[in-house]
């Protein structure tokens, strides 16, 4: 980076949708106040942006004082769309349309948590590299199927920035401070934050399977990932045992044994709790949603959905409320 950029002070905003998780957003701009502190003078401008101007309530009710959304020839050098909750929610025309100004404008524009499916929306992420949280990627894939985002903790494509919120964003901002101000000063950020295993771009978002599960059995685990890979079309007792290289009646001693349910329950239950996340971030029918989740009837997935919750899918999609992915 040259002196003379270095001269220059970065305008960086985020817009706030309502609902926003509050340690996404305390994430990203704290380390930038922080590169302010250290610098001993100004080279991050900050701002914060709401829909409704004045006020973003964040999911925790904490309200943030936010600006109008930026208008046209704004001085911003990056925008990053911050976004949490259900994707229902998010049908803000006025924010998509801000974005495609913004880029059109050589604004580089950033997502957080469920930010990146705004951009999406706004179509600013064809052909790009991205990431979003892994809660919400489902719901992308169904809304924009020509999208593929990755399970990275964030991704750095041109103009285009994406995270999955969390506590993510302090890896992608000692990236962006490092870019600009070199790595020994990013390192001095992230120390200010007790900040010392800086994660890679493409570092996983969730824990592994064996932690998740907590199993350690390989056979075990290949079964399970390929449970998780294969919801819309899930594959047979035969075919997984074979994956996990044991036969069918060892992979039922398996389950039995180190997870104390069976293949068929595990299975289910997969696809159940994955159509609960579609009803509640997608606008997709019970239709839809059955065939999604490798159901051969909307009846067939009304019944074992009922089952497994106690109501109709269509009872959980009124009153169910969204927790926040953080």
């Amino acid at each position: 980076m040259a002196a003379e950029d270095l001269k220059n002070v970065q305008n960086i905003g985020f817009i706030l949708i309502p609902g926003f998780a509050l340690m996404s957003y305390a994430s990203a701009i704290e380390p930038l106040r922080a590169a302010n502190l250290l610098a001993g003078k100004e080279i991050y401008s900050l701002s914060s942006h709401a829909p409704d101007g004045d006020m973003a309530l964040s999911s925790s009710g904490i309200p943030v004082p936010s600006q109008p959304l930026p208008r046209r020839g704004s001085s911003l050098h990056t925008v990053f769309v911050c976004a949490g909750g259900s994707p229902v929610d998010w049908n803000v025309p006025a924010v998509l349309a801000c974005l495609r100004q913004l880029a059109r404008e050589g604004v580089r524009i950033g997502g957080i948590s469920g930010g990146p499916y705004l951009m999406a929306a706004a179509g600013l992420l064809r052909d790009r590299d991205f990431t979003i949280h892994w809660e919400h990627a489902p719901a992308l894939r169904e809304a924009f199927p020509d999208l593929a985002p990755r399970q990275a903790r964030y991704v750095l494509d041109g103009n285009r920035i994406t995270c999955g919120g969390g506590v993510a964003p302090l890896d992608m901002m000692h990236a962006l401070i490092s870019e600009r101000m070199g790595s020994d000063f990013a390192r001095r950020v992230s120390d200010w934050y007790l900040h010392t295993h800086v994660e890679a771009p493409g570092a996983p978002q969730r824990a592994a399977l064996a932690e998740r599960y907590s199993v350690n059995h390989p056979g075990l685990l290949t079964v399970l990932e390929k449970m998780e890979a294969t919801i819309e079309a899930p594959l047979d007792r035969q075919a997984m045992a074979t994956l996990a290289g044991v036969s069918p009646r060892h992979l039922d001693r398996l389950f039995s044994s180190l997870m104390q349910s069976s293949f068929l329950a595990e299975y289910r239950k997969l696809r159940l709790n994955h159509a609960r996340r579609l009803l509640l971030q997608s606008p997709l029918s019970i239709s839809e949603i059955a065939f999604a989740t490798g159901f051969s009837s909307a009846g067939h997935f009304s019944r074992s959905y009922r089952e497994a919750f106690g109501e109709a899918p269509r009872q959980g999609r009124q009153v169910i409320p969204t927790p926040p992915p953080e």
